[in-house]
């Protein structure tokens, strides 16, 4: 056994300090920030009104929905579960729900409307991730955007125009999104809405794009210590690729993101690694920006080949590109405003800082049709998603009252697009502005 000073070490902590300040940073910039405003009048009262009432009536079936696919956690296009559970409680309040839409087994539809006139998505998420479960909080972007469906079709025709839920898989690194567009499943939609749990309650997150590449290197294999000239080491050419993105992070842009782990490094130290692979993510707030970062990154891994004499098999995108989020401003804004109405203060774009983000597939629904993608605070600021603590706060009784709240929040968005004309047109000028349909294939090489 070795000496104590031989034990192993704790992880070093994290930047608590920076934490600390930047919590109070937050809270007063919070405090300072005017309110997000609309300059529509959205939907009747009466129609808030009936639609808060709907939500609270629903309360505990959105509950144990979100209790339920948190105890229940399933990975990418394996969520059984989740998927009949969900048809199952549409089914309770009288809706048919199409399990194994758009061609994804776990994928699902419910329109409440008769298909005329403006047509609004609500989205929903409910893949978990490996070994941490809802360690990013799907269980509750699910309750939230049945909620939300539910409440408003308690008012069909009233609304007029009608409501569809979308039930997306497999988010985290999957890319459900982008095939059901292909399946053509926003074709016939004009606006589109979901939240994300979070640590803040931001109306315009900045989601940035995301990139898989999966680079694998070829080499010799030989005794490592006999005739280890003979070889030629896949491993060091794996350890060269990481060691040059590592350089590289120096001379990205503050907004450009590379991480990746080692997935195959060898089988045994005496014998030198035939093959050796890794999986790298490269992120970036805008498709030109993304495009060049993955151009440096591939000039590193062909470098690392070139320097072991290894050969090198490149393989992009095994999952589909997720592009950055486009936020709809006009939309945001009455997201904002119904969230008010629940004592929740949504921040406007500006006061978190904007390198606090992730990615997420609704970019790739964002430039097909007008969305939102706010976040919902349920953890407190130094708890992240992704963060085996964060699972825990996605169950609870500020879980719990997000989910109640945002399923409110989004229904009376969508309420209030299908209302107010006036907004729908602004909506859609913003969306033009901002480069109307484009397709994600066409973005990047």
């Amino acid at each position: 056994m070795g000496s104590p000073d031989q034990q192993p070490q704790t992880p070093a902590a994290p930047y608590s300090g920076y934490l600390g300040r930047l919590m109070r940073v937050l809270e007063a910039d919070a405090a300072a920030a005017e309110p997000v405003r609309s300059a529509h009048d959205g939907a009747p009262a009466d129609v808030l009104a009936r639609l808060e009432a709907a939500v609270e009536d629903l309360r505990a079936d959105l509950l144990g929905l979100s209790h339920d696919l948190h105890a229940h956690p399933e990975v990418g296009y394996a969520e059984q579960h989740a998927a009949a559970a969900i048809a199952q409680l549409l089914s309770n309040h009288g809706h048919d729900c199409e399990v194994g839409a758009y061609g994804l087994p776990t994928a699902l539809r419910s329109l409440a409307g008769d298909g005329s006139g403006p047509r609004v998505a609500v989205l929903a998420e409910y893949d978990a991730l490996p070994e941490i479960g809802h360690a990013c909080g799907h269980n509750i972007i699910a309750a939230t955007a049945v909620g939300a469906f539910l409440a408003l079709a308690r008012l069909q025709p009233d609304l007029g125009g009608s409501v569809e839920l979308i039930g997306t898989p497999a988010e985290e690194g999957g890319g459900g999104k982008e095939l059901i567009a292909q399946a053509g499943g926003f074709a016939e939609v004009d606006a589109a809405l979901m939240l994300h749990p979070m640590n803040v309650e931001v109306a315009e997150h900045p989601w940035i794009g995301v990139r898989q590449v999966q680079i694998t290197y070829h080499g010799r294999s030989a005794h490592a210590s006999a005739l280890p000239f003979l070889g030629r080491n896949a491993l060091d050419a794996v350890v060269s690729a990481y060691t040059g993105v590592a350089q590289l992070r120096q001379h990205m842009l503050p907004s450009d993101r590379v991480h990746g782990v080692i997935t195959d490094g060898g089988s045994k130290p005496n014998i030198v690694p035939a093959r050796a692979q890794a999986l790298f993510y490269l992120r970036s707030a805008e498709p030109e920006t993304l495009a060049e970062l993955c151009d440096r990154a591939e000039a590193i891994f062909r470098a690392a080949a070139l320097a072991t004499g290894t050969e090198l098999e490149l393989e992009w995108d095994t999952c589909p590109v997720y592009l950055p989020l486009r936020n709809n401003a006009p939309l945001a804004a009455r997201y904002a405003q119904a969230m008010a109405r629940r004592g929740r203060r949504v921040l406007p774009r500006g006061i978190v800082p904007e390198h606090m983000t992730g990615s997420t597939d609704m970019g790739n629904v964002s430039v097909r049709v007008p969305s939102i993608h706010p976040t919902l605070k349920v953890a407190p600021v130094g708890v992240s998603i992704h963060d085996p603590e964060f699972a825990v706060w996605s169950v609870g009784e500020e879980a719990d009252r997000g989910c109640v709240d945002g399923a409110f929040g989004l229904a009376v968005t969508a309420a209030d697009f299908l209302t107010d004309a006036r907004l729908r047109a602004e909506v859609r000028a913003a969306f033009e502005t901002q480069g109307g349909v484009l397709d994600p294939a066409a973005l990047l090489h």
